[in-house]
Protein backbone atom coordinates (compact mmCIF):
# COMPACT_ATOMS: atom_id res chain seq x y z
CA UNK A 1 0.00 0.00 0.00
CA UNK A 2 2.59 2.80 1.05
CA UNK A 3 4.46 2.05 -2.46
CA UNK A 4 1.00 2.70 -3.98
CA UNK A 5 0.33 5.74 -2.17
CA UNK A 6 4.55 6.75 -2.67
CA UNK A 7 4.16 6.14 -6.86
CA UNK A 8 0.65 8.01 -6.59
CA UNK A 9 2.20 10.72 -4.94
CA UNK A 10 5.08 11.07 -7.57
CA UNK A 11 2.47 10.84 -10.50
CA UNK A 12 0.72 13.83 -9.22
CA UNK A 13 3.35 15.69 -8.35
CA UNK A 14 5.10 15.21 -11.87
CA UNK A 15 1.66 16.33 -13.59
CA UNK A 16 1.49 19.76 -11.39
CA UNK A 17 5.42 20.57 -12.19
CA UNK A 18 4.37 19.84 -15.80
CA UNK A 19 1.03 21.44 -15.73
CA UNK A 20 2.65 24.59 -14.72
CA UNK A 21 5.91 24.25 -17.46
CA UNK A 22 3.54 24.90 -20.49
CA UNK A 23 2.54 22.33 -23.18
CA UNK A 24 3.44 19.28 -23.10
CA UNK A 25 6.48 17.41 -24.85
CA UNK A 26 5.59 15.52 -27.88
CA UNK A 27 7.38 12.11 -27.22
CA UNK A 28 7.27 9.13 -29.14
CA UNK A 29 6.00 5.78 -27.13
CA UNK A 30 9.34 4.82 -26.46
CA UNK A 31 11.07 8.22 -25.28
CA UNK A 32 11.90 9.08 -21.69
CA UNK A 33 10.44 12.08 -20.96
CA UNK A 34 13.27 14.96 -19.53
CA UNK A 35 12.21 15.44 -16.53
CA UNK A 36 13.58 11.80 -15.79
CA UNK A 37 16.40 11.59 -18.00
CA UNK A 38 19.43 10.37 -16.36
CA UNK A 39 17.68 8.09 -13.86
CA UNK A 40 17.70 4.42 -14.44
CA UNK A 41 13.99 3.35 -13.35
CA UNK A 42 10.70 5.43 -12.51
CA UNK A 43 11.67 6.11 -8.61
CA UNK A 44 8.96 4.17 -6.29
CA UNK A 45 8.97 6.87 -4.04
CA UNK A 46 9.76 10.94 -4.21
CA UNK A 47 13.16 10.54 -2.10
CA UNK A 48 14.24 8.60 -4.96
CA UNK A 49 13.72 11.34 -7.26
CA UNK A 50 16.71 13.52 -8.44
CA UNK A 51 15.59 16.92 -10.09
CA UNK A 52 18.10 17.60 -13.03
CA UNK A 53 21.05 19.93 -12.97
CA UNK A 54 19.70 23.73 -13.62
CA UNK A 55 21.66 24.94 -16.49
CA UNK A 56 23.10 27.86 -15.17
CA UNK A 57 23.02 30.08 -11.54
CA UNK A 58 19.89 32.58 -11.32
CA UNK A 59 22.52 34.74 -10.20
CA UNK A 60 26.04 35.64 -9.57
CA UNK A 61 26.64 35.49 -5.73
CA UNK A 62 28.69 38.21 -3.44
CA UNK A 63 31.55 36.46 -2.04
CA UNK A 64 30.54 35.92 1.87
CA UNK A 65 32.64 35.24 4.56
CA UNK A 66 35.80 36.46 2.63
CA UNK A 67 37.91 39.03 5.18
CA UNK A 68 40.08 41.56 3.61
CA UNK A 69 42.47 42.95 5.86
CA UNK A 70 43.98 46.62 6.16
CA UNK A 71 46.99 46.90 8.44
CA UNK A 72 48.04 51.01 7.94
CA UNK A 73 49.11 52.87 11.02
CA UNK A 74 48.91 51.21 14.12
CA UNK A 75 45.22 49.55 13.68
CA UNK A 76 44.92 46.25 11.97
CA UNK A 77 41.25 46.53 10.25
CA UNK A 78 39.32 42.91 8.74
CA UNK A 79 36.30 43.00 7.55
CA UNK A 80 33.96 40.11 6.40
CA UNK A 81 30.77 40.36 4.54
CA UNK A 82 27.69 38.75 6.02
CA UNK A 83 24.68 39.10 4.13
CA UNK A 84 24.94 40.35 0.55
CA UNK A 85 23.26 37.27 -0.70
CA UNK A 86 20.24 37.28 1.42
CA UNK A 87 16.88 39.77 1.27
CA UNK A 88 17.01 41.89 4.41
CA UNK A 89 16.85 45.32 5.78
CA UNK A 90 21.07 45.85 6.07
CA UNK A 91 23.78 44.80 4.61
CA UNK A 92 26.09 43.68 7.29
CA UNK A 93 29.91 43.41 7.86
CA UNK A 94 31.62 41.63 10.51
CA UNK A 95 34.54 44.25 11.60
CA UNK A 96 37.23 43.52 13.78
CA UNK A 97 39.85 46.13 14.81
CA UNK A 98 43.13 45.27 16.55
CA UNK A 99 45.98 47.09 17.89
CA UNK A 100 48.29 48.07 20.65
CA UNK A 101 48.65 51.85 20.70
CA UNK A 102 45.15 53.48 19.81
CA UNK A 103 41.86 54.12 22.07
CA UNK A 104 39.56 51.84 19.47
CA UNK A 105 36.37 54.39 20.86
CA UNK A 106 34.72 55.99 17.50
CA UNK A 107 31.57 55.32 16.26
CA UNK A 108 32.32 53.50 12.72
CA UNK A 109 29.11 54.96 11.36
CA UNK A 110 30.09 57.67 11.29
CA UNK A 111 33.03 56.94 9.37
CA UNK A 112 31.92 54.53 6.69
CA UNK A 113 30.48 55.00 3.33
CA UNK A 114 30.07 52.08 0.53
CA UNK A 115 29.58 52.33 -2.81
CA UNK A 116 28.37 50.30 -5.92
CA UNK A 117 29.60 50.08 -9.56
CA UNK A 118 26.20 51.73 -10.32
CA UNK A 119 27.16 54.91 -8.45
CA UNK A 120 25.01 54.56 -5.15
CA UNK A 121 26.63 55.85 -2.48
CA UNK A 122 25.20 55.16 1.43
CA UNK A 123 26.87 55.57 4.77
CA UNK A 124 26.33 53.04 7.55
CA UNK A 125 23.38 53.55 9.72
CA UNK A 126 24.90 51.34 12.72
CA UNK A 127 28.10 50.09 14.32
CA UNK A 128 26.94 47.45 16.55
CA UNK A 129 29.61 47.10 18.85
CA UNK A 130 31.51 48.48 22.26
CA UNK A 131 33.08 51.28 22.24
CA UNK A 132 36.50 51.90 23.18
CA UNK A 133 39.61 49.24 24.44
CA UNK A 134 42.54 48.20 21.83
CA UNK A 135 40.56 44.82 20.27
CA UNK A 136 36.84 45.95 19.44
CA UNK A 137 34.54 43.67 17.15
CA UNK A 138 31.06 44.26 16.15
CA UNK A 139 29.07 44.55 12.83
CA UNK A 140 28.52 47.60 10.80
CA UNK A 141 25.30 48.06 8.99
CA UNK A 142 23.81 49.39 5.88
CA UNK A 143 20.59 50.04 4.26
CA UNK A 144 20.03 47.39 1.93
CA UNK A 145 17.40 49.50 -0.10
CA UNK A 146 17.37 53.22 -1.37
CA UNK A 147 14.19 54.70 -2.41
CA UNK A 148 12.30 50.73 -2.44
CA UNK A 149 15.38 49.20 -4.53
CA UNK A 150 18.23 47.10 -3.57
CA UNK A 151 21.18 49.21 -3.40
CA UNK A 152 23.42 46.39 -5.28
CA UNK A 153 20.89 45.28 -7.90
CA UNK A 154 22.81 45.53 -10.97
CA UNK A 155 26.66 46.34 -9.41
CA UNK A 156 29.48 44.03 -9.90
CA UNK A 157 31.40 45.79 -7.34
CA UNK A 158 31.06 46.88 -3.84
CA UNK A 159 33.31 49.06 -2.48
CA UNK A 160 33.76 50.10 1.82
CA UNK A 161 35.09 52.99 2.86
CA UNK A 162 36.29 53.73 6.65
CA UNK A 163 37.70 57.67 7.04
CA UNK A 164 39.99 58.68 10.08
CA UNK A 165 41.22 55.22 11.77
CA UNK A 166 44.88 55.67 12.19
CA UNK A 167 45.23 56.24 8.55
CA UNK A 168 43.29 59.28 6.21
CA UNK A 169 41.09 56.04 4.37
CA UNK A 170 40.69 52.73 4.02
CA UNK A 171 39.86 51.04 0.73
CA UNK A 172 37.93 47.70 0.90
CA UNK A 173 36.20 46.16 -2.22
CA UNK A 174 34.48 42.84 -3.14
CA UNK A 175 33.14 41.39 -6.56
CA UNK A 176 30.58 39.23 -8.35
Amino acid sequence: MRKYFALASFVLVTLFLSACSGPPEELSPTETPSILQGQSAAPETLDEFVPPEASEPLAPLWPENQTQEDGQGAVTVAITPTNLNRAEETLNFQVVLNTHSVELGMDLAQLATLATSTGISVDAQLWDAPLGGHHVEGVLSFPALLDGLPIIAGATELTLIIRDIDAAERVFRWQQ
